[in-house]
């Protein structure tokens, strides 16, 4: 199995204060990691330079999904961003338009024209996330988890081999998080890395994997 993050004594600054030092680890494909730590440690950050958003500051390595963030242009990023599956705690989803129409707008924003493929893809992801009746739903008329399942749907739009999850159970009660839980994991076992950063240790201990832990602006 190939690397999806391969980091070798990488430092992450925020304002030219150093967040993290001598950050060195790989994650493999279909791995899932649990990124832990407690609020400010770094977590976010570390997060952040996976896909460009916050620079990698130095080290030795920092590849992502076969990117070198160490010397990655802008003109290269959204190619990177556009490689993974990224899922946001908040959903960031379109509010003005329906959970089916927001994956629309990612499939033909990252270049795909046939309107065949596009609602094929959608009618799949859908399904993957077992969101298929509620797609014509606009995103206020979804629960949190439900709008949680889309999000998760749309990182899988375009079969990204690694997805970063940002607290994605933070804002919803127990059982919807379980049930989320369950996908991303299921996910991964189907060949998806997954790096799900979270303060949660409760989720962490009934859905046990491989933890990365963020504290003293290190990585152990």
């Amino acid at each position: 199995m190939s690397s999806v993050i391969d980091y070798r004594k990488v430092e992450v600054a925020r304002a030219e204060r150093v967040v993290l030092e001598d950050v060195t680890f790989t994650v493999e494909e279909g791995e899932f990691c649990y990124l832990v730590g407690r609020v400010g440690s770094g977590k976010s950050s570390l997060m952040k330079t996976m896909y460009a958003e916050v620079p990698v500051a130095s080290g030795d390595k920092a590849d992502v999904l076969d990117f070198d963030l160490l010397n990655i242009k802008k003109k290269k990023i959204p190619y990177l961003r556009r490689s993974m599956g990224i899922v946001f705690q908040d959903f960031q989803l379109l509010a003005d338009r329906s959970a089916m129409a927001n994956l629309r707008f990612v499939l033909e924003a990252t270049g795909w024209s046939s309107k065949v493929d596009i609602e094929e893809r959608i009618e799949e992801v859908l399904r993957e996330v077992g969101m298929e009746n509620k797609g014509y739903k606009m995103p206020h008329e979804l629960s949190g988890g439900e709008q949680q399942r889309i999000v998760i749907a749309r990182a899988l739009l375009n079969r990204p081999k690694l997805i970063l999850a940002d607290e994605p159970t933070g804002n919803l009660d127990p059982v919807t998080g379980h049930q989320i839980m369950k996908l991303l994991h299921r996910l991964s076992a189907e060949g998806t890395a997954i790096l799900m950063a979270t303060h949660n240790m409760q989720v962490v201990e009934e859905f046990p994997a491989r933890v990365l832990t963020c504290a003293d602006r290190h990585l152990y």
